[in-house]
């Protein structure tokens, strides 16, 4: 039932991958008619809302568009820094939205922040972990129900965050959208575009959420199978 249920959520999170790739280059070909970049939409977004500390800066990769509370910066990618685009325009408010939780004490991004150093060790140790626990409970040893529960309690840690994620995220996407509107940033197409881009961002943090936790499920069966 579980590896059914896993290749559902795999196969969802590649249609939802493939649905935000096909939203990013559909949007990208309808510019906005102020001629806005991403980094300009995003720097006027942060005065718009009396944030002046915060630097908007061009990154490597593709998607991999962030804001980082630690050091104030909103990483762009190259498409979304230098583009005039609606795709750009959303990418950009949405990281900016952010920065906006962060200034305002946004209490789902201050315990997403506060998880971060606890996801970084469980996410680097948890698969071997629960494989030595395998491993020895295979070997006939008790220890290893202990070893394996260890592992369950780290990747519980992955999952919370991974929901803890989903209110961040929504959020950051409707402070943009309200803004994008509020301030002309878009039009009645190009909002409905961008709206359209966010939903499709927001859809991967789901699948995401539901993969893990389904994971974390299938460790606790495990372990409640052969721990005696």
């Amino acid at each position: 039932m579980y590896y059914f249920i896993l290749v559902i959520i795999v196969m969802v999170g590649w249609l939802a991958s493939s649905n935000l790739k096909k939203k990013a280059e559909r949007y990208s070909q309808i510019p906005l008619e102020n001629g806005m970049t991403g980094k300009n939409v995003a720097e006027k977004m942060l005065y718009d809302n009396g944030i002046y500390d915060v630097r908007v800066v061009i990154s490597d990769g593709i998607l991999t568009d962030n804001y980082n509370p630690s050091d104030k910066t909103i990483s762009l990618s190259k498409a979304i820094y230098k583009e005039n685009n609606v795709f750009a325009a959303a990418v950009a408010a949405h990281e900016t939205g952010h920065a906006i939780q962060h200034v305002t004490a946004y209490a789902p991004l201050s315990i997403r922040s506060a998880l971060v150093p606890a996801v970084s060790f469980s996410s680097k140790y948890v698969q071997w972990i629960i494989l030595a626990g395998l491993l020895l409970i295979g070997n006939g040893l008790k220890i290893g129900t202990s070893i394996l529960l260890t592992g369950i309690g780290l990747f519980a840690v992955i999952t919370l965050f991974s929901f803890i994620t989903l209110p961040v995220e929504i959020n950051a996407s409707v402070r943009a959208l309200a803004w994008l509107n509020r301030s002309g940033i878009t039009t009645l197409r190009s909002h409905r575009a961008a709206e359209d881009a966010l939903k499709a961002a927001a859809y991967t943090y789901v699948v995401s959420a539901l993969s893990s936790l389904t994971t974390f499920f299938y460790y606790v069966m495990i372990y409640m199978n052969r721990r005696d």
